[in-house]
C-alpha cells in the first residue's frame, strides 16, 4: 500500500486509497469524519496519509469536479483489480461506461454481460464495488428505475444527491424541494 488521503467534495470529505498499480478504495463521505478514517485504517492497517502522486491528484481533481456538477468521464483511472473477481470486473467495466447524468438497472447490466436473470448478482457485485463514483455505483437503478441499494454512507439520500448534482432526475426534472 502506497498511501491515502482525503479531501472534500460537494458531497463532504472523500477519501482515496491507492497503490502504484491504481486506486484500491474511494471513500464517500461519513455522517462523522473518524469513521472514515477508522474504516481505512480497519482495512489497510499499514496505511499511511501521505502525500498524492500525480495521478492520484488528477483523480481528485476529476472527482470534485464531477461532484461540482461538471460532466466528467472516470472510466480511465487507473484502479487496482487485484482482489476483485472477474465477474465484478465485468460489472464494474458495464458501470464505468454509464455517463453522468444517466442510469442503467440492474437488469440492464445484467442483459449487458449476456444474462438478464444475473441482476441480483450485479447488486451483490454493485454493493461490494470499492470504488464509488469512480465505479458509478449510484448510476445504477433497481427495476422501474428505483432508487434502491445504494450501502454507502448516507444510503438512498446520498445516492439521490450524486445523481442530483450530475443532473439526473427521476421523472426527468427536479423536485421543487431538492
Amino acid at each position: 500500500m502506497t498511501g491515502f488521503c482525503f479531501f472534500q467534495t460537494e458531497i463532504g470529505a472523500c477519501g482515496l486509497a491507492w497503490r502504484e498499480q491504481g486506486l484500491v478504495r474511494v471513500m464517500l463521505p461519513e455522517a462523522d469524519g473518524s469513521a472514515a478514517l477508522t474504516a481505512l485504517r480497519r482495512r489497510f492497517p499499514d496505511l499511511a496519509e501521505a502525500e498524492p502522486p500525480a495521478y492520484v491528484q488528477e483523480a481528485i481533481e476529476r472527482i470534485k469536479a464531477l461532484m461540482a456538477g461538471q460532466r466528467i468521464d472516470l472510466s480511465d483511472i487507473d484502479l487496482d483489480l487485484e482482489t476483485v473477481s472477474a465477474f465484478d470486473r465485468r460489472v464494474y467495466a458495464v458501470a464505468r461506461a454509464i455517463p453522468p447524468g444517466e442510469v442503467l438497472t440492474y437488469g440492464e447490466i445484467a442483459e449487458r454481460l449476456g444474462d438478464k436473470l444475473l441482476a441480483r448478482e450485479v447488486g451483490q457485485s454493485m454493493g461490494r464495488n470499492p470504488w464509488p463514483i469512480v465505479v458509478p455505483c449510484h448510476r445504477v437503478l433497481g427495476a422501474g428505475g428505483k432508487m434502491t441499494g445504494f450501502s454507502a454512507p448516507g444510503g438512498v439520500n446520498t445516492k439521490e444527491r450524486m445523481l442530483a448534482i450530475e443532473g439526473y432526475f427521476p421523472g426527468g426534472q427536479p423536485s421543487l424541494f431538492g
